[in-house]
């Protein structure tokens, strides 16, 4: 795989970027370059951005148009989509290691549904509501779009999260410019390509690569109404702040990392447990916002759990993220990987809550 792009999706067009700078992309499993693609300046961002507020402000654009005709626009997009549903999969894994079985189900289905959901959702919804006012009369309620969103997007499922941001957002009426993470930009550019094919307007989607600079640029712009980010607590308090000084709608979402606990009476017998154990804890090689990153056990059955843990991870299949057997493939990158190998060699204390980072294994610990 060697994909090159020299240009950014701009305006309905592929557009010169404003520098000859690229982001070189190198595979999760061979750490070999596949791609590269153009990296965005604040220049770029101020062309994106300008693109979007003029589809938007166009008297007969996208904010305009019924909700049927936005409907039938985005299930053309889901359309153009799913004639890409392996190839995305294809991308998505080489670029962050997500195994190609459960990235065509999610990388390659779920934005299909997810937009689909939308348009169908508008097709039978209401724009306009009259309720009753506290003081007597009526009060009129308008759903309207709210104007351009910028949407950024982390690397571990880029698609998915893309498409929850996406999807409401033109099913609403907005236009948006879309960042992804620099990890995984391969897959946006062929979401790019999929909205030129479809019928969506020209402006309503744009696309922007960079860092936490560009996204810091784009989240601060003038042009902006609303944000919506999915990433790390770090970055998203510094956007918290940033929209917060501007009075600027966010929605964030940064995920969780909870501990599982093991109950004295659980049922701990892998062939009934197996499937739902990797899915809580192992899903992507722990690259999942929501996985248990830690176990508690009770003393009585300390050992016993460490066991079958033990035994449950030596089962899966480790490999290249395009066989398709694999279960566990690699990491999205050198750097998370080291990360995580220094997380590890910390011995766990018995009796404490160790904190984990955001794609760490489970360690075991328990209540003293």
């Amino acid at each position: 795989m060697n994909i090159t792009y020299d240009r950014l999706f701009i305006g309905g067009e592929w557009a010169a970027p404003s520098s000859t700078a690229t982001i070189t992309v190198t595979s999760a499993s061979t750490e070999e370059v596949i791609g590269a693609v153009p990296q965005a300046q604040p220049a770029d961002v101020d062309a994106a951005v300008a693109a979007a507020r003029r589809a938007f402000d166009d008297p007969q654009g996208w904010s305009r148009w019924e909700p049927e005709r936005r409907a039938a626009a985005m299930e053309s997009l889901a359309a153009q989509l799913e004639l890409r549903n392996g190839e995305m999969a294809r991308r998505v894994s080489s670029q962050n290691g997500l195994p190609i079985s459960i990235a065509g189900q999610l990388e390659g289905g779920f934005p299909l549904t997810v937009l689909r959901y939308y348009a169908d959702l508008i097709k039978n919804a209401s724009t306009e509501e009259s309720r009753p006012h506290l003081f007597g009369g009526t009060t009129t309620v308008l759903r309207e779009p709210m104007g351009v969103a910028a949407a950024i997007a982390p690397f571990n499922f880029p698609q998915t999260l893309a498409s929850l941001k996406h999807g409401p957002a033109l099913a609403a009426g907005c236009t948006m410019v879309l960042k992804p993470s620099p990890e995984t930009v391969l897959d946006a550019f062929l979401f790019a390509e999929a909205v030129a094919a479809s019928d969506i307007p020209p402006g309503v989607v744009n696309l922007v690569t960079g860092g936490g600079d560009i996204g810091a640029c784009l989240v601060s712009h003038p042009g902006i109404d609303r944000v919506g980010f999915t990433g790390s607590t770090p970055a998203g308090r510094h956007i918290a702040e940033a929209c917060g000084r501007l009075l600027r709608p966010v929605s964030l979402e940064l995920g969780g990392k909870s501990a599982a606990i093991v109950l004295d009476d659980a049922d701990l017998d892998l062939a009934n447990i197996g499937e739902e154990l990797y899915g809580a804890i192992l899903l992507n090689a722990g690259q999942t916002c929501y996985l248990g990153t830690r176990v508690l056990a009770p003393r009585s059955r300390y050992a016993e759990v460490i066991d079958i843990l033990a035994a449950f991870v030596s089962s899966l299949p480790v490999g290249d993220a395009l066989d398709p057997k694999t279960l566990v493939g690699p990491m999205v990158s050198e750097a998370h990987r080291a990360r995580v190998e220094r997380l590890h060699r910390r011995e766990p204390t018995p009796g404490r809550i160790r904190r984990t980072s955001n794609c760490q294994s489970p360690v075991l610990s328990y209540p003293g």
